[in-house]
């Protein structure tokens, strides 16, 4: 997935926890404790938050309206929607703006440089050059975006293409989010309550 800001929004609110909430992007297979063990209950919740989502109604709607070809990006084309329609309506979610949640989030990173793997390395420098975390809110950027994934694949895909599907789906997709982050947030809740992460 690629839905950074919602997995650091569902964090919580301890750091390590965070750390693991964006590292459950990059990091894959068991978790043998050689991380902190907060950053490894980050990455255990970011991916029961992924098997969640995966089950809710308002998502598998979504995905079956995207016809081939680009119903197999499906899941990327939603996860980058949903983070900037959090992007983009943070206030109704968050008591601190969008700029002091990244920038706080940017130097906590900082701190675990050296246990990131590379693809989160390059997150960590990059993002707070270009304010990566906060352009999700300017909906224009997400053609940008999905033009950089696209070409990230082995055999590079014009995924920017699907952008006109969002936009004309925009209000529908709007709709959905608000109806299912609350659950996504009640369920963030329940698994730190239970794994004793606040």
């Amino acid at each position: 997935t690629m839905n950074y800001l919602a997995h650091l929004y569902l964090s919580g609110e301890n750091p390590q926890c965070m750390v693991g909430g964006l590292l459950g992007d990059f990091i894959k297979g068991p978790l043998k404790g050689e991380l902190p063990s907060n950053i490894e209950t980050g990455i255990q919740l970011h991916r029961q938050i992924d098997v969640f989502t995966d089950r809710q109604p308002e998502v598998q709607n979504a995905i079956e309206r995207f016809l081939p070809p680009y119903r197999r990006f499906a899941g990327i084309l939603l996860d980058i929607c949903y983070d900037h329609l959090l992007a983009a309506n943070w206030s109704q979610y968050h008591n601190s703006e969008l700029d002091d949640f990244c920038q706080d989030f940017y130097r906590t990173l900082t701190n675990y440089h050296n246990i990131l793997p590379a693809g989160a390395k390059r997150f960590c420098e990059v993002a707070p050059r270009v304010n990566w975390l906060q352009n999700y809110a300017r909906f224009a950027e997400l053609e940008t975006m999905l033009e950089r994934i696209g070409q990230r694949f082995r055999n590079p895909v014009p995924l920017h293409e699907a952008f006109p599907l969002l936009e004309q789906q925009y209000p529908l997709l709007e709709q959905e989010f608000h109806q299912l982050f609350p659950r996504l947030i009640e369920f963030s809740v329940k698994q730190r309550l239970e794994s004793n992460q606040l």
